[in-house]
């Protein structure tokens, strides 16, 4: 008996593998992949700025790493007693101005490198929602918990999001040619927005993204949304909050992911990390007795036999863990 859909999903015309670099941006279910393709030891560099929800904050943070850009102290403003960017995520804000911008400018240089050689980018849009200064007109990729009336929100038309990511895809495949984008709606409901709205907004994402598809060739598409919200589509498969997705729910979406989008030849080589990764999780109540001990060496081995076997794989931490007096 058949209870759910199902969905094709057609695979990457190329698949990831572990030799890849892979930038991942937007929304905070970005988060949920970049961490299990980190677990699983690829090679990661996520959210530069930090999360960030509307497709004109993505856009104009690629740009910013494709033209170097650096930032400095008149783009910074203070509020709660911390300095913050319009154009960053709150985890780049700090209480002294200095390493705010420290901080934002090491993470803007990491990602202009990292931009230049990246195989892959995958791009999680989630609310085409933008809020704008009423006092400038800048768009701002977070509101810092700002006064409300100090902004105005708009539901981005089509044009506006497709224009703005066709020039950042242009000027991207002018910098790294080879680069391939993956796009991808999330599933998390802005349900401050109100339930129509949400859909209003996601719809738009959708459209904007599969044109983007449809006009270049080396952009995809990956449905995690339509896994969550059409397959499952059970309130079982989200928070508390009814809002974001659970583990159930995000780990069925990554084994998706993996299938159409992760070369098969490093399905293997990720079933030995994810063991390595469960063992090392593991804490024993009587870690001086031989049984452990052993377990660790057997471990030690493993990691030992792994990276003299692919050397990309980077597993210094957990030899380090399984040899160590921890």
């Amino acid at each position: 008996m058949q209870l759910t859909l199902t969905l094709d999903i057609p695979p990457l015309s190329k698949p990831l593998i572990y030799t890849d670099n892979i930038l991942l941006t937007g929304s905070c279910f970005t988060e949920h992949i970049s961490d299990r393709l980190l677990q699983h030891k690829f090679k990661v560099l996520s959210n530069p700025h930090g999360i960030l929800f509307n497709p004109l904050s993505v856009a104009a943070s690629l740009d910013g790493y494709l033209d170097g850009k650096q930032y400095v102290e008149d783009d910074l403003f203070f509020l709660n007693e911390l300095w913050n960017s319009w154009d960053h995520h709150t985890r780049f804000s700090h209480i002294d101005k200095a390493s705010a911008l420290e901080g934002i400018n090491r993470s803007q240089a990491d990602a202009a490198e990292f931009i230049k050689k990246a195989d892959c980018i995958i791009i999680t849009l989630g609310s085409a929602f933008q809020y704008y200064l009423k006092e400038t007109g800048k768009p701002v990729a977070n509101n810092h918990r700002a006064p409300a009336q100090w902004f105005e929100k708009r539901l981005l038309p089509i044009a506006d999001i497709t224009d703005a990511l066709h020039r950042t895809l242009h000027k991207l495949f002018a910098v790294n040619p080879f680069v391939q984008v993956l796009f991808t709606i999330s599933p998390v409901r802005h349900i401050r927005d109100g339930v129509v709205d949400n859909n209003r907004s996601k719809a738009r994402l959708i459209e904007a993204v599969h044109t983007l598809c449809e006009d270049h060739a080396r952009a995809h598409y990956f449905p995690a949304y339509e896994l969550v919200i059409d397959i499952l589509r059970d309130y079982r498969f989200y928070d508390i909050d009814f809002v974001h997705p659970n583990f159930p729910a995000t780990m069925y979406v990554w084994e998706h992911f993996v299938k159409s989008c992760i070369d098969p030849s490093a399905h293997e080589i990720m079933g030995h990390v994810q063991d390595i990764a469960t063992a090392r999780s593991h804490r024993s109540r009587f870690p001086e007795t031989e049984a452990h001990k052993k377990f660790k060496e057997s471990y030690a081995a493993k990691c030992r036999t792994l990276m003299n076997k692919y050397p990309f794989l980077d597993l210094a931490d957990e030899l380090k863990y399984f040899t160590g007096d921890r």
